[in-house]
């Protein structure tokens, strides 16, 4: 695992995961892609700056965000596509997504660089120089052609595309959504085996139910403590139940509920690795993808994490765009991200939710505690496949819909002059 400029190294603390691989999954004769093949040099991140809050040097930053959607469309721009063919009931070739895009807005050069898609994210994560980089990974690496049938959406990365994913040095990716096994028990193989070939850490899946339930991420930051990563999904992230884990076969860390009973087995689960000192992140793909009233069950679910399960990060994703906010016993709880990287742009509908605007979520957190001590985002639009930090208007329009309903939850969004949000 790469060690992060500026802040802590880190030290990877995890078992030989690539026994966990059955050997029949192991990918074809293709050679990789070294991880910056075609990057160009106007392409590559700025050399960094330390322009870290002040104060609490111990802390721990993280980089969290929400759904990661690399296949289809944005898959077929990389340097090595995939079979073209989906299984949609009106397009049937992900090569069309490719038009619809530059039909709304110009042209993308193709193929393009691994780092292409991250754009100003890069610039952004050279400035914070988190600790730790973490995202909902919602696409199979995979060659293999078995669709999930009657899915409706299948997405895809060839995994010779791997190297976009290390473009951002990401160190933990949550697999436990409603994309892992677009392409069957096959697919979700390969992937586990992908991101272990790349020294990327993923939770939420296993080859056992066993595992995908206590097989955490683990990351030792040189100086500071540890930071678990603990991953879970809900059938009403349109999860289907039949992708839960088995006592002998592969698959998610599916709940089927939020009872006091899942609490208790789930504080069971973390106690078990958490010690003291440790940040405890738990990422949870729940809920629909519209709409920014928070559930009771949800909340209550989160407060009992919080409380009863000894989670510090409560690490939403599902919805399209970011969901409300709140601070509860000095821990940070993100209902949804919001996506980050997705596969629509260019397609109509629900336009009123801004599903082209993404936040980079950079929470810093007291080990000693696992207490938020300040939370600084930045707004970031997707367009031609690639992030691009956002203008005043669209950073002003987020934090104006955030702060109407994270208001009620007792937390408010400050703009800063340089159109970052902030979060005290």
């Amino acid at each position: 695992m790469h060690g992060k400029k500026g802040k802590g190294t880190i030290r990877v603390l995890w078992p030989l995961i690539l026994l966990m691989v059955p050997a029949f999954s192991t990918p074809g004769s293709d050679t990789p892609a070294a991880p910056n093949a075609g990057i160009t040099a106007t392409e590559a991140s700025p050399t960094p700056t330390d322009q870290h809050p002040s104060g609490n040097e111990n802390a721990i930053t993280l980089f969290l965000c929400g759904d990661v959607m690399i296949g289809r469309r944005i898959d077929q721009i990389l340097l090595y596509p995939s079979d073209p063919r989906i299984y949609e009931s009106f397009v049937k070739d992900a090569r069309d997504y490719v038009q619809i895009t530059e039909q709304a807005n110009g042209p993308i050069p193709r193929p393009v660089g691994f780092s292409y898609i991250w754009g100003d994210a890069l610039q952004e994560l050279d400035r914070v120089q988190p600790d730790l980089r973490i995202i909902n990974l919602e696409t199979s690496i995979t060659r293999s052609d078995d669709f999930w049938p009657g899915k409706g959406i299948n997405y895809r990365m060839h995994p010779d595309n791997v190297p976009c994913l290390q473009a951002a040095e990401i160190d933990a990716c949550s697999l436990a959504n409603n994309h892992t096994l677009d392409w069957g028990y096959t697919g979700l193989l390969e992937t586990m085996e992908t991101l272990a070939r790349v020294n990327i850490r993923f939770t939420g899946v296993g080859n056992t139910r066993e595992e995908a339930r206590t097989t955490p991420a683990v990351f030792e930051i040189e100086g500071k403590g540890r930071v678990i990563v603990s991953a879970l999904c809900t059938t009403s992230s349109g999860v289907p139940s039949g992708w839960a884990a088995q006592v002998n076969a592969p698959g998610v860390n599916l709940i089927r509920d939020f009872s006091d009973d899942t609490v208790r087995g789930l504080a069971e689960q973390f106690a078990r690795k958490k010690r003291a000192g440790d940040i405890l992140v738990v990422s949870i793909h729940w809920g629909g993808n519209w709409g920014y009233e928070i559930s009771k069950a949800h909340r209550s679910f989160a407060h009992k994490l919080i409380d009863q399960a000894g989670v510090d990060v409560v690490h939403g994703h599902s919805s399209h765009h970011p969901r409300p906010i709140e601070v509860y016993n000095d821990k940070l709880i993100l209902y949804g991200c919001g996506d980050f990287i997705n596969d629509y742009e260019g397609i109509g509908g629900y336009e009123e939710y801004r599903d082209d605007l993404a936040l980079m979520y950079f929470p810093r957190i007291d080990p000693a505690a696992g207490q938020l001590i300040d939370l600084r985002m930045t707004p970031l639009q997707i367009k031609r496949m690639r992030l691009q930090r956002a203008s005043r208007r669209d950073a002003r329009w987020l934090q104006d819909t955030l702060n109407r309903y994270s208001t009620k939850l007792g937390t408010h969004l400050e703009l800063e002059e340089d159109n970052r949000l902030y979060l005290n």
